[in-house]
């Protein structure tokens, strides 16, 4: 599945897309563009490679977090503090029709990667720039992290129960927000360029912290009007859409998650738990019942088994779910009947599993081609048959360790 004959297919097949970006939140706006399609470009130092080569649990000496994060992508190195390394950059850019970037301002400025070279050597690409801080903020050189974009979006100040201490989701939270984010804005990007004839360009500025920001909708207006920050409540939420939402343990020591956002489903609960449903029959009603409803939740599932219960909800038309681990999720038959997770050759490890191409266009899907590739697998055909650049110049700059 790893030659130069392997077929992409998906919505973006011919998009070209160059990356100068590393360890989560760029590569993963790539990642994005790739599996519908993009020919993107993982641009890397010799030698070291991206430090997401290294990250995570490891089989037989292998890293398998790699090979999902750099799965459909060309990989190639380039030095760029050698000079002649940021001309082959520049010729980069001027292929491509969308460049990533996650370097500090201040060395974008200095490699020619900054949105000003950019657009001088492509007027018609599309720069998205993703950072601790932002472009425009007095910290733009400052370096950050998701976590530190987390901290600083209110997520996770919301997250963790109100005697404990706020809590990181256990995933990079805020760089793989960022990543969908930035492909989105892509693409927006792109669509403005294919229907605006006096397109020049466009420059997408992208602090790590302003995806999650944006996507609690509640938080800043809730402080602007009634001039409270809100808390952390555990899984009941700070501001929450239902009066029922939160955890229980059932009596087999599985964990179930329960929620009703609407009127009627909370009239399910209190009907499931023997309450009088026209004590729970408008929205304050419920609300003022939450901790009512909540305790005889607790106690209802703690007296039965996660598969009585799930059974019991489904009958009352009570929305619940297992909280699933990985295994929960290999072995789930939605998950199978969703293609959601695809088997792919991997040329170290053999098959492995991974999540699919998400979302399923059904007319025409992305596929996995190829896990994420060895380092510098494909020098020759993107500096050869992609840019021109002759098997010649191609040793010269090996030579010179630039490539």
């Amino acid at each position: 599945m790893d030659d130069r004959s392997s077929v992409r297919q998906g919505q973006l097949t011919g998009l070209r897309v160059v990356e100068f970006a590393h360890v989560v939140a760029g590569p993963l706006a790539g990642s994005l563009l790739a599996d519908q399609g993009a020919d993107v470009v993982h641009v890397e130092p010799p030698g070291t490679g991206d430090a997401a080569r290294a990250m995570g649990p490891k089989r037989d000496g292998v890293p398998l977090w790699f090979k999902v994060a750099g799965r459909n992508k060309r990989s190639v190195t380039l030095d760029l503090h050698h000079e002649e390394g940021r001309e082959v950059a520049h010729r980069l850019v001027a292929w491509a029709d969308v460049v990533i970037v996650t370097l500090r301002a201040g060395r974008l400025r200095s490699w020619g990667l900054d949105w000003e070279a950019v657009h001088a050597l492509n007027p018609r690409a599309v720069l998205l720039q993703i950072s601790g801080f932002g472009a425009t903020s007095s910290r733009a050189d400052a370096p950050g992290f998701g976590k530190m974009g987390e901290a600083r979006s209110g997520v996770v100040h919301l997250t963790g129960f109100p005697d404990g201490p706020p809590v990181h989701t256990g995933f990079s939270h805020g760089d793989a927000v960022t990543g969908l984010m930035g492909a989105y804005a892509v693409l927006a990007a792109l669509h403005r360029r294919h229907t605006d004839p006096a397109f020049d360009g466009e420059w997408i500025d992208l602090a790590l912290f302003e995806p999650l920001f944006r996507l609690v909708e509640w938080q800043v207006i809730t402080h602007d009007q009634l001039g409270t920050a809100p808390q952390r409540a555990g899984n009941q939420l700070a501001v929450a859409p239902a009066a029922v939402i939160n955890t229980y343990r059932t009596r087999d020591d599985d964990w179930l998650t329960v929620t009703s956002a609407t009127r009627r489903s909370v009239q399910n609960v209190a009907r499931l738990l023997g309450l009088p449903e026209e004590e729970f029959a408008t929205v304050d009603q419920q609300h003022a019942g939450r901790e009512r409803l909540d305790e005889g939740l607790r106690t209802w599932i703690a007296e039965r088994t996660s598969v009585e219960c799930l059974s019991a909800f489904e009958d009352a038309e009570v929305v619940a779910s297992r909280v699933f681990d990985a295994a929960d999720i290999a072995a789930d038959p939605v998950y199978a009947e969703r293609e959601d997770i695809v088997t792919v050759d991997d040329p170290d490890l053999g098959p492995v599993r991974m999540q699919a191409v998400l979302p399923h266009f059904r007319r025409v899907p992305g596929a996995v081609w190829r896990t994420g590739p060895a380092l510098g697998a494909d020098n020759d055909l993107v500096y050869g048959d992609w840019l021109g650049i002759d098997a010649g110049r191609r040793a010269k700059l090996e030579d010179l360790g630039v490539i």
